[in-house]
């Protein structure tokens, strides 16, 4: 008597067909890894033009503190007075320096 398993159990389109579907399969995990390496090479270069955008608006910023405390500083207290009443209720109001007055007026 033959075993669990006869000649005719296997044929080869059943050898083609597995050999078909493994082949297919590795196409599809070819092609997801393009895909993958394509992302990760975009996604890579954006967060370089982010991170430089970052760098610019972080140097931008102090650029306009270190403005903004000056003229602060140059400000006579009737011009920081009045540029306070010019704020709009919505917008906190800035701790501002009391510069001493210049001789002979506004030192602006």
């Amino acid at each position: 008597m033959a075993g669990p398993f006869t000649k005719e159990m296997f044929s080869w389109d059943d050898f083609a067909s597995g050999a078909s579907v493994v082949a297919i399969d590795n196409k599809i995990e070819q092609a997801m890894d393009l895909v993958k390496n394509h992302l990760m090479y975009a996604v890579r270069e954006e967060v370089e033009i982010l991170k430089e955008q970052i760098r610019e608006l972080v140097e931008k910023n102090s650029q306009l503190e270190r403005e903004n405390t000056l003229l602060k500083t140059l400000a006579s207290p009737e011009q920081l007075e009045k540029f306070q009443s010019r704020l709009s209720p919505e917008e906190p109001v800035p701790d501002t320096p009391q510069a001493p007055e210049a001789p002979g007026g506004s030192a602006v």
